[in-house]
């Protein structure tokens, strides 16, 4: 067994000759334990919400969304359709219309925008996987129906089933139409009836309402227009490989966005609300094994017989400092091997049992905190409690060889 670390083993179980050694060594332990600890459950519920608020989105955001890059709004036959359909992994090919308008609603008003959506939106997107009330249906022979957002509905007061009160849809005319001085000649108006309430994220839930194509463009005085084009894929599927086949199709006039770079600045927050935690956390580790440094003074103040009885023996000045930087190094890594099997523990009794509930309860999606394990998060927060035990355990021992090791 190497020399160094068989001492500094006899070091960290023997009984010290003065008690308050123990104490502050179980105390510099327990410390480095708690901080390890808490940063794994923190990372972990942070990785929980990205899941949960990266899922959600998914039900929403298509996998590519392809716009033009000048102008709001582009011919749909100038993409080359047939093509993009054909592409190996492609699943659906939704064309779409958007516009901010005026719902009304009894005597409610509120601003929201109309997604129009071609027929295949219905049966292949995950938005019926959101549906809290009602159903996702939004037509039927030469009926429309609208799915509107629950903050859209609750704002509008609006209960479903009621046929004799629809939701008035209010845009501003393309082209002046009527007297100039009657302001309800400056808009076109449709009535559509709701089918359904979808919840997903608040920005969502309080802004979109989801429509048939064939009204967004009646509405709006479109032909063939649309805004954007949405591609889903078949799970398996290449995003990277597509989306590069994709934005070589439709050419350099398009952009072609996947679900990160569709709400890039969302998930950046979000990485780096993470890291930001992360770098505190460890922070308040460092200023936790100030406890070793202090637990490693006096356990070299109490062994200065014993350092005296080394270098009678012929033990080198650089084998004595390896002891008990070995020593510190064992305080803190025992403390960081007990957080991490307690992070992982509390963890998951949190995924199994969801022990801590959101206060929102009900009014929310899920009931519980959400937790997710990553071992990345397990290999970097032992990195980094390594890393503070060495610059930790390196200082007092650097102090032997000024006090003890001078010949």
């Amino acid at each position: 067994m190497n020399f160094p670390l068989y001492i500094a083993k006899r070091y960290l179980v023997s009984k010290k000759s003065h008690n308050v050694i123990n104490i502050i060594s179980g105390i510099s332990v327990a410390g480095v334990t708690i901080g390890t600890m808490a940063l794994i459950v923190v990372l972990s519920v942070f990785n929980g919400f990205e899941s949960l608020v990266t899922d959600l989105f998914n039900s929403f955001d298509p996998d590519l969304k392809i716009t033009v890059k000048e102008g709001k709004t582009f011919k749909a036959d100038t993409l080359p359709e047939k093509t993009l359909k054909s592409l190996d992994g492609v699943k659906r090919y939704t064309k779409v219309v958007e516009e901010n308008a005026l719902l009304r609603y009894k005597n409610k008003q509120h601003i929201a925008t109309i997604k129009g959506v071609s027929e295949e939106y219905e049966k292949l997107s995950g938005l019926d996987t959101m549906i809290v009330s009602g159903d996702l249906q939004l037509q039927k022979k030469d009926v429309n129906y609208a799915v509107l957002g629950y903050g859209v509905a609750y704002y509008l007061g609006l209960r479903l089933g009621d046929f004799a009160n629809p939701v008035s849809v209010y845009v501003p005319r393309r082209t002046a139409r009527g007297a100039p001085l009657n302001p309800a000649s400056a808009f076109n108006t449709r009535i559509i009836h709701p089918s359904g309430i979808f919840s997903i994220q608040q920005d969502f839930d309080t802004k979109y309402v989801i429509v048939p194509l064939r009204f967004a463009r009646d509405l709006l005085e479109y032909n063939n227009e649309v805004t954007s084009v949405e591609i889903g894929l078949y799970p398996g599927a290449s995003l990277e490989q597509l989306q590069k086949e994709v934005k070589k199709l439709v050419g350099d006039s398009f952009e072609v966005k996947n679900r990160f770079q569709q709400q890039e600045l969302l998930y950046k927050i979000m990485r780096s609300e993470k890291w930001a935690v992360f770098l505190i956390l460890s922070f308040i580790l460092l200023i936790a094994t100030f406890n070793v440094i202090g637990s490693l003074s006096m356990l070299i103040l109490d062994k200065r017989k014993d350092i005296g009885i080394l270098r009678s023996m012929g033990a080198s000045n650089k084998l004595i400092r390896q002891i008990f930087l070995v020593e510190g190094l064992m305080i803190s890594l025992s403390g960081a091997i007990l957080g991490l099997l307690l992070g992982a523990l509390i963890s998951w009794l949190q995924i199994e049992f969801g022990l801590v509930q959101l206060q929102a309860g009900a009014t929310f999606i899920i009931d519980a905190y959400p937790v997710e394990m990553q071992l990345m998060d397990f290999v970097y927060v032992f990195i980094t409690v390594f890393l503070i035990g060495i610059a930790a355990a390196w200082f007092p021992v650097r102090q032997i060889s000024k006090k003890y090791l001078q010949a």
